[in-house]
């Protein structure tokens, strides 16, 4: 129970820096000694020190160290990227014991980590938490296992499924509602229309309501109908815009040349490429309707406003599963949908 304790100290931890790490996990670190904790860090952002060495640099007296447990949400890396492998440095300050909540499926480390630890004779015990280890880097988990970013489909729709009203845009989600979208932008690496709602909704697709970074904004448009004066042009985020006409990069726009055949796994090894661990399909029905038709997706967020009738527009995609989640938002319903 000791262990699991501080395991979600760990997690809680790293949760403090959602969407500031790409293309580094999320990874929190408690050290303990004598059921005391003399020092915790999380990792920041990518180049940065690592949770265990922010830990280790807030112990006060380094000399209680060799006789503490050091607790890292992650197993420790093995080598050498921006910063030098943290194994090394728990090697070398001999802590008494490691625990590790879910291990690295990356294959820089997978494992290289605990050995170097087992191998200096430091006892090291893993998969404490584990699921909601993982949970916490499932981002980072399903960019490295699968080869593609971990999609997220979300829509808005009226109580009697439209998107919109008579083919033009229509607000359907509250104030309440919009924050929440706004932190989910904040959270996600990367977010992704398709050409009509582009040119319909003239998105800047940046987080405005809540503090944040702005996320990699994605546009599918094959013929480049999108005029270049429209938002999501500016220069307040990095812009991918998959098309079958260009290739190259203006200052903060990156043309990809990408065909209609096969689209959606090209896409996926695209953005595999681009290094985008996460994905917000905000895009309209057809966009959306194309990932859950081929099964690619990881989870859906649907806001509905059960109360409103829009009577013709663009229909909401067809999607028939069962919420593992709701939420109340005033007059708005948020589903949660997990693969």
């Amino acid at each position: 129970m000791q262990d699991e304790f501080y395991i979600n100290r760990c997690i809680e931890l790293a949760q403090k820096a959602l969407g500031k790490t790409y293309p580094n996990p999320l990874v929190g670190s408690v050290i303990v000694h004598n059921g005391e904790i003399i020092g915790e860090g999380y990792h920041h952002k990518a180049g940065e020190n690592h949770a265990e060495i922010n830990a280790i640099n807030s112990v006060k007296n380094k000399d209680l160290i060799p006789e503490s447990t050091i607790y890292v949400s992650l197993e420790p890396c093995a080598h050498y990227g921006k910063t030098p492998p943290c194994a090394l440095k728990i090697k070398e300050l001999g802590f008494k014991k490691v625990v590790i909540g879910a291990m690295d499926s990356h294959d820089k480390v997978n494992g290289k980590g605990k050995k170097i630890i087992q191998d200096a004779g430091i006892e090291a015990v893993s998969g404490i938490l584990e699921n909601e280890c993982v949970e916490l880097n499932k981002r980072f988990f399903t960019y490295h296992e699968k080869q593609r970013p971990y999609i997220i489909l979300k829509w808005a729709e009226s109580g009697d499924g439209f998107m919109d009203k008579d083919f033009k845009p229509y607000s359907i989600s509250n104030s309440l509602v919009n924050q929440f979208v706004h932190q989910l932008r904040a959270d996600e690496h990367a977010i992704l229309v398709g050409t009509q709602t582009a040119l319909n909704d003239n998105p800047s697709l940046t987080v405005r309501n809540v503090e944040g970074v702005n996320p990699v904004r994605i546009l599918i448009d094959f013929d480049l109908k999108v005029p270049r004066d429209f938002k999501i042009y500016n220069d307040e985020a990095k812009t991918l815009v998959f098309n079958s006409a260009q290739e190259g990069v203006e200052n903060n726009i990156h043309f990809i040349k990408i065909e209609k055949e096969n689209f959606l796994s090209d896409l996926m090894k695209a953005l595999y490429k681009e290094q985008i661990q996460s994905v917000i399909i905000e895009g309209g029905s057809f966009t959306l309707q194309q990932f859950i038709n081929a099964n690619l997706w990881d989870e859906v967020i649907v806001i509905k406003n059960e109360n409103l009738k829009l009577e013709h527009g663009t229909k909401a995609p067809k999607f028939e599963l069962i919420s593992n989640k709701n939420e109340s938002f005033r007059d708005n319903n948020i589903l949660f949908f997990k693969h």
